[in-house]
């Protein structure tokens, strides 16, 4: 049993990462199996997002400590926190792609900077691209007026050159 001062300590630490974090995910993980808990902490923890079990009354104690208005005593089930500081996608991409393997996990809701989510809210996150893809897609895009303008005037010296060969087999 945690005394109070390492409870506090808990508190203390969990609302400075969730106020730092872009993304929160919660979900219930009651029937999970030692072994998948501790595959999504592993894919969870090379992404660089933390996951925290805590009992509800601590959790909420640090949401509150973190100026958002949810009441953690209201979610399903026993309740894990998945807080990534870098990105506001993979957490939820991580937890929803397990979720759709595993019938003991779901996810119940999540924090989006400060703003609370839905379970669906959390789950159309999920389907976003990540920020690679984002990126890559960006660059695509710039770089396809630039293809086609190479390519024409390829085309133009392709055809001159095509021009000329003619007009020395004629003579």
């Amino acid at each position: 049993m945690q005394t109070k001062e390492q409870k506090v300590a808990i508190i203390k630490d969990l609302a400075e990462k969730i106020k730092a974090s872009k993304a929160v995910v919660f979900s219930d993980f009651k029937g999970l199996t030692v072994k998948d808990m501790t595959e999504l902490r592993s894919e969870l923890r090379e992404k660089g997002i933390e996951m925290k079990v805590l009992k509800k009354t601590l959790l909420n104690i640090a949401l509150k400590d973190a100026e958002i208005e949810i009441d953690a005593r209201k979610l399903e089930g026993q309740i894990a926190v998945a807080i990534s500081a870098n990105d506001e996608v993979e957490a939820a991409k991580i937890i929803a792609k397990m979720e759709k393997t595993n019938d003991n996990l779901k996810i119940v809701g999540g924090l989006l900077g400060k703003k609370i989510l839905l379970t669906e809210e959390v789950k159309a996150l999920a389907k976003l691209p990540s920020k690679e893809e984002l990126l890559a897609k960006l660059v695509g895009t710039l770089n396809a007026p630039i293809s086609g303008l190479v390519n024409v005037m390829a085309g133009n010296l392709r055809g001159f050159v095509q021009v000329l060969k003619a007009i020395s087999e004629a003579k």
